[in-house]
């Protein structure tokens, strides 16, 4: 007995929870500790582990290019005709609204009646035989000038048969037959204005001839009748109503609505580029885009002013219609349209994407997509003209190559990168 109390005193103490506590669990819980620690860290990496950009490609192939000059423009009458009062008087009211139909020569437009007594001078009378001998002149001027344009008219067909009948043996080209076909165009175009012309100086002559008859038979209360000196509608009344007017007095404006032209507004630097005969396509006017030709560009350029406030050099630039179709006749005098202007074209040459060139300093650059390497490589390229949508290409691409849409900026030389899946 006295024996064994000295070793229960010296056992060692343990507690109880200790005792019925497994070993294994304090394993398992580090593990557990470790996998966490393990699995942040393989997330970490992951995240900062630089992964392939997601990019768009396209394709350097040859084809055709056009290169246009883009501007608003907006249609007018070619021909117009402002009807002024021949004599004072007492107009009537004028009873013809815009967009009415008047015929050359019956159409009343309105009448002038005698106010007070003109002052029969010797002065008046010489005025108004001048008048007669100036609208006289005026007329066989026109008159010349309708023969030379049925002269031209004449030469330009006789040019245009004898070229037909060489078509088929390839001495001449398409271009060259398209020319002389636009030559006869022109040709015709002119012969309808100078025809216009003759009826404006006819009118003018009666009027002139109208004026000296009743200065030299005043106070017979004659009423002048003004009639309408074309065939067309009325585009705009100026003087509406009765009222006392002037020698001279604008009263409308009249003119063919079927013979419109384009006139557009084009920067002088865009314009040295343009030249008459060049391909125009009309849009934005409400309808399909329709062709027209440039008939001329002025040689003289205006000052205008931007929305912005830059001052700008521009010149006008006047295109017609190739053909004049149901639709165009919805179209009327000042209405809004945009003209691109064929300046140079191309049948073959070697294009690339617009999209895919970028700036870097003085020089054109793009990314080549590395099929094998799977990476962006970049590489210095010598671009011509270009259209908006695809460039020309003079050095540094071939055909095939396959090159970047629209790199972002987490694109460099060398980063690795993946083509876009397209959507099914």
């Amino acid at each position: 007995m006295s024996a064994a109390q000295p070793e229960s005193q010296n056992a060692p103490t343990t507690p109880p929870w200790e005792a019925k506590r497994p070993k294994r669990r304090g394993l398992v819980r580090k593990l557990i500790i470790w996998l966490i620690i393990a699995g942040v860290a393989g997330l970490v990496m992951m995240a900062l582990q630089e992964r392939p950009v997601e990019v768009e490609t396209g394709m350097v192939a040859r084809g055709p290019l056009t290169v246009y000059v883009s501007e608003e423009g907006k249609t007018r009458i070619r021909n117009r005709y402002i009807v002024a009062a021949p004599v004072g008087g007492s107009m009537q009211r004028v009873t013809l609204k815009p967009g009415d139909t008047v015929k050359a020569g019956e159409t009343i437009l309105t009448r002038i009646e005698p106010g007070i007594a003109p002052l029969l001078d010797v002065r008046a009378k010489t005025e108004a035989q001048a008048r007669v001998n100036g609208a006289t002149a005026g007329r066989s001027r026109a008159q010349e000038a309708l023969g030379m344009s049925r002269t031209g008219l004449k030469y330009a067909e006789t040019n245009l048969d004898r070229i037909k009948g060489t078509a088929n043996s390839g001495i001449l080209s398409a271009a060259d037959r398209d020319n002389f076909q636009r030559e006869v165009d022109l040709k015709n175009r002119e012969v309808r204005s100078a025809e216009f012309a003759l009826q404006v100086a006819d009118y003018e002559l009666e009027q002139a001839k109208a004026a000296l008859v009743q200065l030299e038979n005043p106070g017979g209360g004659a009423v002048m009748e003004i009639k309408a000196p074309v065939n067309g509608l009325v585009l705009r009344v100026q003087q509406e109503s009765a009222t006392i007017v002037a020698p001279g007095t604008a009263i409308l404006e009249i003119g063919d609505p079927n013979d419109l032209e384009i006139e557009a507004e084009i920067l002088s630097r865009d314009a040295v580029a343009i030249k008459p005969g060049a391909v125009v396509t009309v849009e934005q006017w409400g309808g399909e885009p329709v062709e027209a030709r440039v008939r001329r560009v002025e040689p003289a350029a205006f000052t205008k002013v931007s929305a912005l406030g830059v001052e700008e050099q521009r010149v006008l630039v006047l295109s017609d219609f190739t053909a004049q179709t149901a639709a165009l006749k919805a179209l009327g005098d000042r209405f809004r349209v945009e003209v691109r202007v064929a300046v140079w074209h191309s049948d073959d040459t070697l294009l690339v994407p617009s999209g895919a060139l970028f700036r870097e300093g003085s020089e054109w650059k793009t990314f080549l997509h590395d099929k094998d390497k799977k990476r962006a490589k970049s590489i210095t390229v010598k671009a011509g003209r270009t259209d908006g949508k695809m460039t020309e290409v003079i050095e540094g691409l071939k055909v095939g190559d396959e090159v970047l849409m629209h790199p972002p900026d987490n694109v460099k030389d060398g980063t690795e990168v993946v083509k876009r899946e397209e959507p099914k």
